[in-house]
């Protein structure tokens, strides 16, 4: 076979990464890649899933622009997996198929409440602040308390959004109607609760930093959480990032505080055990107070505290979703697979069918482990080629006419093009960098160069 046809499903960093590490893969063949989405636009999450206000994330999505850019990969957006293409129809026209479609929903949180008005998952309310097509456009910001249950990057994410003036936003890509919510905002408190201690926690020293840059908002930090235990002075004295996390929240518990109109609280050694309601609507928030157990872990004590809360947001990490024809671990959210081939119930190799990103690993890691990811997932790619599936009809032309057929209105890379030009020109127009445009009708008209 001197040519591999190849289908990548997902278009985030972990599909582009796979089909440009495949192009300079060494091997002998030739490779010809389509990626599809099922947004009209590429990126993923760095385009959905991250805060406006990360500007290393520009540098990430210039990297994946020039790989596109580079030719050699064909980009299909706004085909959806399992309706407009199935997996029959890939391996009439491929030889072997990735699934790097990544995780977007909210893993779950089983404490009672969570089912409350007012109680809400975290990837949802990034989808709203970072204009996702396919979520409402509008966000019930009525709350004056908040709680963020989670410590990890996302769950600094959602507190600095909710914690954050609006018009210090201004200068990133949030979209408008997102900048009218937060506006109006009545929020003064945002408490972020952690099951562990200030050095256990999961978010990286750079999203600590940047929740203490914030205008006018107070940092609060109670004395009980910083009695470290010899665990947690190991960490310190072993670990960079530890370290410097120890330091930032060292400074933050020297500011002077209560001269600022909202305030960020960060409670450690909190257990969630129940969002309390009223009516059927969020009006507090119960936890139990932990302890170090000496090994690096924590303990319940037994001790039962409340806050008045009006909304909660549960960020307790993503979860990935099933696809239609391929196996799926409900547990872990994940494709079942071993080093990227996708495995049956019976932990079979199931022929032609990879997987990568968190999708493949759950999500976990950051950009860089996509990478090594995606490496690992293609070396077996290009030595499983004597299982490789034999396409009836494996012509470029052969998708194309396919999807036309269906009626499918596809977007592809000139139109990711012509999308992002005018996001930008809506931008300058603003004294702005770019507006992202929110409606997928409008996403796909402008990509597909119709009238608006």
């Amino acid at each position: 076979m001197s040519t591999l046809r190849l289908a990548i499903v997902g278009a985030g960093p972990a599909g582009i990464y796979a089909a440009d590490i495949l192009r300079k893969y060494e091997r002998s063949f030739d490779v010809s890649i389509d990626l599809f989405d099922r947004l009209p636009a590429p990126y993923g999450l760095v385009r959905y899933g991250v805060a406006p206000d990360h500007p290393r994330i520009k540098g990430i999505i210039t990297a994946l622009r020039d790989i596109l850019d580079s030719g050699g990969v064909r980009v299909f957006g706004n085909v959806n997996f399992g309706t407009d293409i199935t997996l029959e129809d890939l391996k009439r026209h491929y030889n072997a198929v990735i699934f790097a479609t990544g995780a977007i929903k909210d893993a779950p949180l089983a404490i009672p409440g969570a089912e409350l008005v007012g109680s809400y998952g975290a990837a949802d309310f990034v989808s709203w602040f970072d204009g996702h097509p396919d979520v409402p456009r509008e966000w019930p910001l009525n709350a004056r308390e908040v709680a963020v249950i989670g410590n990890g990057n996302v769950a600094l994410d959602v507190a600095r959004m909710l914690a954050k003036h609006a018009d210090d936003l201004l200068s990133t890509e949030i979209p408008d109607n997102v900048y009218r919510g937060l506006k109006e905002s009545p929020v003064t408190d945002v408490h972020v609760f952690g099951r562990r201690g200030p050095m256990q926690v999961k978010f990286t020293p750079l999203e600590l930093r940047e929740l203490g840059e914030m205008n006018d908002v107070d940092m609060i930090l109670h004395d009980e959480d910083f009695d470290y235990d010899e665990a947690s002075q190991a960490a310190i004295e072993s670990n960079k990032q530890v370290f410097v996390i120890d330091k930032v929240l060292t400074q933050w518990r020297e500011r002077e505080t209560g001269k600022a109109s909202r305030r960020l609280h960060l409670h450690f050694y909190a257990k969630p055990v129940e969002i309390i309601g009223d009516a059927g609507t969020v009006v507090g928030f119960r936890f139990e107070r932990t302890e170090s157990d000496g090994a690096g872990g924590v303990r319940g004590t037994g001790e039962i505290r409340e806050i008045p809360v009006q909304a909660v947001y549960r960020a307790v990490g993503y979860f990935g979703s099933e696809l239609d024809g391929i196996p799926y671990n409900s547990k872990h959210g994940v494709i079942p697979n071993h080093e990227g081939r996708v495995q049956d119930d019976d932990n079979n190799v199931v022929p032609g069918v990879y997987a990568t990103g968190w999708i493949k690993r759950g999500p976990v890691g950051l950009i860089g482990h996509t990478k090594s990811d995606a490496m690992e997932t293609v070396a077996h790619l290009v030595k499983d080629q004597a299982s490789w599936w034999a396409p009836a009809d494996p012509s470029e032309a052969a998708i194309v006419d396919l999807l036309n057929a269906r009626g499918v209105t596809y977007t592809n890379l000139d139109g990711w093009h012509r999308l992002d030009d005018f996001e930008k020109t809506l931008g300058e127009a603003a004294g702005r960098e770019r507006i992202k445009v929110v409606p997928r009708d409008e996403m796909i008209a402008i990509s597909r160069g119709e009238t608006v």
